[in-house]
């Protein structure tokens, strides 16, 4: 994914606050990110899909904690490159992202 780390250096660059969600899913017609950052909306945050199958969104967030999952097609998953998950109501995990600025 050498790609997605040069667009997220670029937007490092910019003094860009928030966070990138990425995801490789080349057969996927529609993706979406949705947390506790837009009321669990899976409607409000449409990746957009770039070359080799990944999509990616630049998300305006403030410092903190969030939890999210990708909404794939109409059905949750959760992100396969996610360094931390928490257990939700539903006997499944989100995962989480740590915005730092």
């Amino acid at each position: 994914m050498k790609g997605n780390r040069i667009k997220w250096e670029l937007l490092i660059g910019r003094k860009a606050k928030g966070a990138v969600f990425t995801l490789w899913a080349p057969h996927a017609n529609q993706v979406s990110v949705a947390g506790d950052f837009n009321s669990w909306k899976t409607e409000s945050h449409v990746m957009k899909k770039g070359k080799a199958g990944v999509w990616i969104l630049f998300v305006n967030l403030s410092p903190g904690s969030y939890q999210y999952q990708f909404f794939v097609d109409g059905e949750w998953q959760n992100d396969p490159e996610s360094a931390e998950c928490v257990p939700n109501p539903f006997g499944t995990v989100n995962n989480v992202k740590r915005v730092k600025h």
